[in-house]
């Protein structure tokens, strides 16, 4: 499974040949599909949906819960907590930049954004309803939803339904891209925009084979609406001492959704984008730093031990994909008065 990509000369900016399609800087908007246009409407009301613990059975989990958009758009555990205390068995992916990939979840079972936003609300772990039928009544009592849906919906005679408030949902996480880093700064031709040690980090991804996986605007794939999910077999090269250590191969990743015998530790390939700022790493959050993450992904990926300035450099260049946050501010959620809905 692991492709690697022909090196066609694109662009020189320090004597150094890129790869055709492995760096590129990230657009300033996302993607949204025909169905489903980005509207200020449309991305107010999925913001406050996004924000609403309501949403879970027992009111105490939201998206931002584990995809907090305060900070990294992760929880910073290894594995997220769901109602009730339960812990789910996978960590958070983080919902920056999330709609450039072609697939969600870390086994790609939702193709888009809108059937993301689904699947958490009825997960007995993570948000806990019964069905998507009791999310909707909650809402529909409440009269400031009723509006923002007729507001964002003005055409539809019965705008309050689980496939619109998936679409709201989508259409406010396509608002949250980190575009402008440094390293994009440097790709629209400022060379100054990266130290020596980062440019050697930038070479080192690409020399070593890191960029297999991990090219284009968002460093995991092909982007966009419909784009070709970018699978990849984890661990490529077993190792029984890191196993030992990390007990990666007891999730079989997408097999438990196909069945199938080759799907097993596939995963979607991850971003690079902000990845300074989601640790612990990996899809059980086994590894604490950036640093043994770096080292781990080439030994099992690549069959290569980094020397110690080589992981340095690394680390130092994914520094450099941290890009601009836009400004994120806590809605108020709209009030349901003289009574609760919420069970213990």
């Amino acid at each position: 499974m692991l492709v690697f990509r022909s090196l066609v000369m694109l662009s020189l900016f320090t004597g150094h040949a890129f790869a055709q399609d492995t760096f590129k800087a990230l657009p300033d908007k996302a993607p949204a599909p025909k169905d489903n246009p980005i509207t200020p409407a449309k991305t107010e009301l999925g913001k406050v949906l996004y924000f609403d613990p309501r949403l879970s059975h027992n009111g105490t989990i939201s998206c931002n819960t584990c995809h907090n958009v305060m900070a990294g758009g992760d929880d910073s555990r290894a594995t997220s907590v769901g109602i009730n205390g339960q812990k789910g068995g996978r960590n958070a992916p983080t919902v920056w930049n999330s709609a450039f990939l072609g697939v969600q979840f870390w086994d790609g079972r939702a193709p888009d954004l809108e059937a993301q936003a689904k699947g958490p609300i009825t997960n007995p772990i993570e948000m806990g309803m019964k069905n998507h039928d009791i999310a909707i009544e909650r809402l529909t009592k409440i009269p400031g939803y009723v509006e923002l849906f007729k507001k964002a919906y003005p055409k539809d005679k019965n705008p309050l339904n689980i496939d619109n408030a998936a679409k709201a949902i989508a259409t406010y996480e396509r608002t949250l891209i980190t575009p402008n880093s440094r390293f994009d700064k440097y790709m629209k031709g400022n060379k100054k925009a990266l130290t020596a040690q980062e440019i050697r980090g930038m070479k080192a991804v690409e020399e070593i084979g890191c960029t297999a996986c991990h090219y284009g605007a968002n460093f995991s794939g092909p982007i966009g609406i419909g784009a070709e999910p970018n699978y990849h077999k984890f661990p490529q090269n077993p190792n029984k001492e890191i196993e030992k250590k990390y007990n990666f191969t007891e999730d079989l990743g997408r097999y438990e959704i196909t069945k199938k015998d080759e799907d097993k530790n596939v995963y979607r390939v991850q971003t690079w984008r902000n990845v300074a700022l989601t640790a612990p790493y990996f899809h059980n959050g086994a590894v604490k730093t950036l640093d043994e993450a770096v080292k781990v992904m080439a030994k099992l990926q690549l069959d290569v031990d980094l020397t110690e300035a080589q992981t340095q450099d690394i680390v130092a260049f994914l520094n450099s994909l941290t890009g601009e946050f836009p400004k994120q501010t806590m809605p108020r959620l709209p009030e349901l008065r003289n009574t609760t809905f919420i069970e213990d």
